[in-house]
C-alpha cells in the first residue's frame, strides 16, 4: 500500500509539472504547485482545496524560493517529493546566442534548480527522509547542434544531480534526475523556448535538426504521470529514468564515446607517466 506524500513542484502550471501534480493530487496526496502566475493554478486549488497549496514562485528569486518552501512545509508539516521542473528552452547555434540569454537559462535551469535544492534539503536531513526529483532531459544526455546552451545547462544539472545524490543518501534522501525525449507539452512554444537571431551559415543544420522532430515522435505528456509516480513510489528508486524510447540512441552514443577512448587510451596514458628517473651513481 502506497503511503501518502507531500509534493513540492515547481513551473506546475502548465505541462510536465501540472500533469504531475494531478496524479498525486487524484491518488491522495498532497502538493504544493508553484509556478510564476499563480493564476494558472487556480482551478487545480478549486478542484483539490484541501489538498492543494498554490503559491507564486519565479526559480530565480532565490529568496522567494526558500520563502516557497518554507510556506509548503508550515502548511503541510513535511516534505515528501521535491520535483525540479521550472525551466524554458534555448535554440541557437553557440555563435548566435547573446550572453544575456546564456545567464538567463542558467539562472532558471541550473540556478534555480540549486536553490530550491539548498531550500528543501535541511527539511529532508531533519526527517530522515526525501526524494529530490530533478526534471533534466534527453539534451542532458546527447548533445544536437544549434541547442547547446540548453543542452550545457541540461548537462549541468546532470553532473550536480549525480553528485548530490552521494552526498545525501546517508540521510536517508533518494535523488533522480528524469530525462524526457521529445513531448507534446507548452515547452515547444515561444514562451517556454528562447531563439536567438539566426546567421545563415547554421542554417543547414537547423534544418537537419527540424526535420528529424516530426509531430508522431512527440510524446503524450499525460502518458509521464504514472511514470513518476513509480518513481517517487520505488523502494530503491534509480538515479535517472529516462522517459520515452530513447535508449537505442543513448546506447549508440555512448558506444561511440567508448570506442573513442579505447582508441585513443595510449595517448591518454601516456599523458598521465610519472617522468623516468636516472639512478644516481655512487
Amino acid at each position: 500500500m502506497t503511503t501518502h506524500k507531500t509534493w513540492f513542484i515547481t513551473g506546475a502550471g502548465r505541462g510536465f509539472g501540472r500533469h504531475w501534480a494531478l496524479a498525486a493530487l487524484e491518488r491522495g496526496d498532497r502538493v504544493c504547485l508553484t509556478a510564476r502566475n499563480s493564476g494558472a493554478l487556480t482551478e487545480v486549488v478549486e478542484q483539490f482545496p484541501h489538498s492543494a497549496l498554490a503559491l507564486e514562485l519565479d526559480v530565480t528569486d532565490r529568496e522567494g524560493v526558500f520563502e516557497a518552501v518554507r510556506q509548503a512545509h508550515n502548511h503541510f508539516g513535511r516534505l515528501d517529493v521535491i520535483v525540479n521542473n521550472a525551466g524554458f528552452g534555448q535554440m541557437g547555434a553557440i555563435e548566435e546566442v547573446g550572453i544575456d540569454s546564456i545567464r538567463a537559462n542558467f539562472e532558471t535551469n541550473v540556478f534555480g534548480t540549486l536553490s530550491v535544492i539548498q531550500a528543501a534539503l535541511p527539511y529532508l536531513r531533519e526527517q530522515g527522509s526525501g526524494h529530490i526529483v530533478n526534471v533534466s532531459s534527453v539534451a542532458g544526455v546527447i548533445a544536437v547542434p544549434t541547442a547547446g546552451i540548453y543542452e550545457g545547462a541540461k548537462f549541468a544539472v546532470e553532473g550536480i544531480s549525480e553528485a548530490l545524490a552521494a552526498e545525501v543518501a546517508a540521510f536517508g534522501i533518494d535523488v533522480s534526475i528524469v530525462e524526457p525525449s521529445g513531448y507534446a507539452t507548452d515547452f515547444l512554444t515561444p514562451d517556454s523556448i528562447g531563439q536567438a537571431p539566426t546567421m545563415p551559415v547554421y542554417d543547414q543544420l537547423r534544418e537537419e535538426l527540424a526535420s528529424s522532430l516530426t509531430p508522431d515522435a512527440l510524446g503524450d505528456p499525460t502518458a509521464s504521470a504514472g511514470a513518476i509516480l513509480a518513481l517517487v513510489d520505488a523502494e530503491q528508486p534509480p538515479l535517472r529514468l529516462m522517459l520515452g524510447n530513447l535508449l537505442p540512441v543513448v546506447k549508440d552514443v555512448y558506444a561511440e564515446r567508448i570506442r573513442t577512448w579505447e582508441a585513443w587510451n595510449h595517448i591518454a596514458l601516456a599523458a598521465h607517466a610519472h617522468p623516468t628517473t636516472t639512478p644516481q651513481q655512487d
